[in-house]
């Protein structure tokens, strides 16, 4: 069985399953508390969303690590969404969540490109559904909806 069949770890799948409970936990905070506490909490959803957009980041860097000469493209985007998402927290609450909600995606576009290349592409469908809940929570943080 190839890399790319291969199941994907459970623990894997707990822990980024788990990843999505502040998410959930703090979009909801944002409908049922008082103007100050909606503040906090959105501000507490924004915070979380930049240390996984980095996250999500720092994986190239460790795929670069991988190649015997280092891929240039993998170092430097592998900074580029910690850099895009620290901007997120310097602006106003409303296009800081958005910019995270896009650059979830983002990343998620990138990477469908970049793991299929490493035979990662088995660990995309779960990264589909935490991107999809993770943006809509951003999305939610926004006060849009």
């Amino acid at each position: 069985m190839s890399a790319s069949q291969r199941p994907l770890p459970r623990l894997a799948q707990v822990l980024g399953y788990a990843g999505l409970i502040p998410f959930i936990a703090l979009a909801a905070m944002t409908f049922a508390w008082s103007p100050a506490d909606q503040a906090m909490a959105t501000f507490a959803l924004r915070a979380y969303a930049v240390t996984i957009v980095s996250f999500l980041g720092a994986i190239h860097w460790g795929l670069a690590m991988r190649q015997p000469q280092a891929n240039t493209v993998l170092l430097w985007w592998g900074i580029t969404p910690s850099l895009v998402a620290w901007v997120s927290l310097l602006v106003a609450p409303t296009a800081g969540s958005l910019i995270l909600a896009a650059t979830l995606w983002l990343c998620f576009v990138v990477d469908r490109r970049v793991y299929p290349q490493f035979g990662l592409q088995a660990w995309l469908g779960m990264r589909l559904v935490l991107t999809t809940v993770a943006s809509a929570s951003c999305v939610i943080a926004s006060g849009l909806l």
